[in-house]
């Protein structure tokens, strides 16, 4: 039999409560943290855990607990940075799955390693970041990953996968797709730049660095955290996990036909002739920016996020989904797609 470490991070029916920024009480029969993938490795072939479904979880942020999980949930804590190459004009960092995202942007920024400012304020883990190809104005995390290091849940071994074979796409990967849960991710190698080169095409994003004396990536994450602070509330204070759903990408015959009686549609020109709408506009055209029902709400102020008011469960807050889904579609002829994950 192989041995873990420490044992003691092996842990029987745990309570999630503190795993899921959405602040729903669900129990797994196991829960295990690990610090390296010695360790994980040991306890994926543990005979005690080896037969056990498994989930990855990292910070919870993306995620709907709407049932107790059957299984073993794997949790990284592994946190290290590592310089492994540098030139002029780049450097190429390895960091743990187990890092908070945005403390590694705060280090990379403070060290001078410089492209993923934008996405400062993000809440969730380094590991989980190439599973949504995680984005926002205007940059894409995809933009500087060079591989993925995970570990197979079936045959143990470590995988490297490298962009091109990662399948990214909006907010989504290989790892969403069709290897979903047949990999714990255990570190990201990021290719960032050295020279600063900022992207703020977002008239928001220009409109909030004027507030500062400098154009530089200290204060452009600055104003990118200023500018979530004012859109999105508290997961401490109003329990949510973001975005709860993506917004939509529709054919430019679509996007005419809505203009037609939606002179104000936003949009974003995508390949192949695509449009991007904004799902929190759609949302809140629909009449329920704010809509309260029970212990859960649409955020008065983002219609994307959607909030446990105290004692939701996770089937509460599915339902008041599907019901903004449903209204969308009959009244746009658009679907929704989910964001956040479903679990188990």
């Amino acid at each position: 039999m192989q041995l873990v470490k420490d044992m003691r991070r092996i842990i029987k029916n745990y309570n999630l409560l503190n795993h899921n920024t959405f602040g729903i009480e669900v129990f797994t029969d196991f829960f295990f943290a690990f610090t390296d993938i010695v360790e994980l490795k040991a306890f994926l072939k543990n005979d005690l855990y080896e037969h056990l479904e498994k989930r990855v979880l990292g910070g919870g942020s993306n995620v709907l607990f709407i049932d107790n999980f059957h299984g073993a949930v794997i949790h990284p804590i592994c946190n290290r940075i590592e310089v492994k190459k540098k030139d002029t004009e780049t450097i190429l960092i390895k960091a743990d799955a187990g890092l908070n995202w945005d403390t590694f942007v705060e280090q990379c920024i403070n060290n001078e390693w410089f492209g993923l400012e934008n996405l400062s304020g993000i809440p969730g883990s380094v590991g989980a970041s190439p599973i949504q190809n995680i984005g926002a104005y205007g940059v894409e995390v995809k933009d500087f990953i060079y591989k993925v290091e995970g570990v197979n849940l079936e045959t143990h071994e470590i995988d490297y996968f490298y962009k091109d074979n990662c399948k990214f796409g909006y907010r989504t990967s290989i790892f969403k797709q069709e290897l979903k849960d047949k990999y714990v991710i255990t570190a990201v190698f990021f290719k960032l730049k050295r020279k600063e080169n900022l992207q703020i095409s977002y008239a928001m994003v220009q409109e909030e660095l004027k507030k500062y004396p400098q154009q530089n990536a200290a204060n452009l994450r600055k104003a990118i955290l200023d500018i979530r602070a004012q859109k999105l509330p508290k997961i401490e204070e109003m329990p949510n996990a973001g975005s709860f759903f993506k917004n939509p990408v529709i054919s430019e015959e679509k996007f005419q036909q809505l203009k037609i009686s939606y002179q104000d549609l936003p949009s974003y020109p995508e390949l192949d002739h695509k449009v991007k709408i904004p799902a929190g506009w759609l949302i809140e055209k629909c009449g329920l920016k704010g809509y309260q029902n029970g212990n859960t709400a649409v955020h008065d102020k983002q219609a994307l996020v959607l909030i446990n008011k105290g004692s939701a469960t996770g089937a509460d807050i599915l339902r008041l989904a599907d019901k903004i889904a449903e209204k969308v579609k009959t009244d746009f002829g658009i679907e929704l797609e989910k964001e956040v994950n479903v679990f188990p």
